[in-house]
């Protein structure tokens, strides 16, 4: 006979109060974004498209055997950008997304995306949006924001757009980090990304929520690149209580430079002992054919419910993660 924890095993993780209040946040989203006349849609989860990224790892489905390969999609950015080639003035999308390896109190392969675009806005705008949209759901008054540089040079004390990669790998060191053994001395990227993390984001949000901006240009991913002294990448990102919530865009529109930016990434991935992924897609079609500028942003909701119950960890407001999936 099997015993009690056998016994409920189909029980979810999540309380029905926290499923509860999951619902009227799903509830208020969908309020928010049809006041200001958003087109809800869908798009596919499984694609022959996917996003080409140097720490992201999507699931590959082989649906048709002896074809091609489909991905599950890291987000629903390629399809919501085709569809503004096509016409769309201002769309959201609230779906599944899939990421391999990513399993911890704030992370689980299958998670709930919010995603908006809006043509004609730049930074401002779109960084405006989302303080609205928190605001809205978290309740903890107005959203602060904090350039990269300020946010970095306050905790780290050094200029992360200037600095030199050994004075990035000093700072480690003096501070008593224990790197990652596979960060390579010449990473750049990746000992700014270990300061942040280690030194930076732990004071995010703590008082109130704080749209972080002008990240280096290194790490515009899909954003533009404006041509400052240094240049930044137009990308943004949202924190409260030392969590990343939202990541945005003032969308690149230039299909030559995402063909180098993913013939880059993939460069990296190989080197990183990972699988290139395709670096031909739609996007690349509708690309060429006029992407209109816009600004696009990915919330994580799962996270926007945890702060919301007071939670530590997602598995508290998942009805179902990965280990009772």
């Amino acid at each position: 006979m099997r015993n009690a924890s056998q016994q409920h095993g189909f029980q979810p993780a999540a309380s029905w109060k926290n499923l509860r209040l999951r619902a009227d946040l799903l509830r208020r989203v969908r309020e928010f974004f049809h006041r200001r006349e958003f087109l809800e849609v869908e798009t596919p989860i499984l694609s022959a498209d996917t996003v080409v990224d140097r720490h992201l790892d999507p699931f590959c489905v082989n649906a048709e055997p002896n074809r091609r390969k489909l991905w599950l999609q890291t987000s629903p950015e390629f399809c919501m950008k085709r569809l503004l080639a096509a016409g769309a003035e201002a769309i959201y999308q609230i779906t599944r997304a899939f990421r391999q390896d990513e399993r911890g109190p704030l992370h689980n392969p299958e998670f709930t995306i919010v995603e908006w675009y809006r043509k004609g806005d730049g930074p401002d705008e779109g960084m405006q949006l989302l303080g609205d949209l928190c605001e809205e759901l978290l309740e903890r008054g107005p959203v602060g924001r904090v350039s990269y540089r300020e946010a970095f040079g306050r905790h780290v004390g050094l200029d992360p757009h200037m600095v030199g990669t050994e004075a990035l790998v000093s700072a480690v060191r003096q501070q008593g980090i224990e790197p990652p053994q596979n960060l390579s001395v010449d990473d750049r990227d990746g000992w700014l990304d270990l300061l942040l993390v280690e030194l930076v984001q732990p004071h995010l949000g703590n008082t109130k929520p704080v749209i972080v901006y002008d990240y280096p240009a290194s790490q515009a991913a899909l954003a533009r690149i404006r041509p400052d002294e240094p240049p930044v990448a137009e990308r943004f990102e949202l924190y409260a209580s030392g969590i990343e919530l939202a990541n945005g865009y003032h969308e690149l529109v230039d299909p030559a430079e995402l063909r180098l930016r993913n013939a880059q990434n993939n460069r990296k991935r190989q080197a990183d002992g990972k699988q290139p992924l395709p670096e031909r897609s739609r996007l690349l079609a509708a690309m060429q054919s006029g992407l209109p500028s816009a600004v696009g942003v990915a919330l994580g909701f799962d996270r926007v419910v945890m702060l919301s119950a007071g939670e530590k960890s997602l598995d508290a407001v998942i009805a179902f993660p990965l280990d009772r999936a």
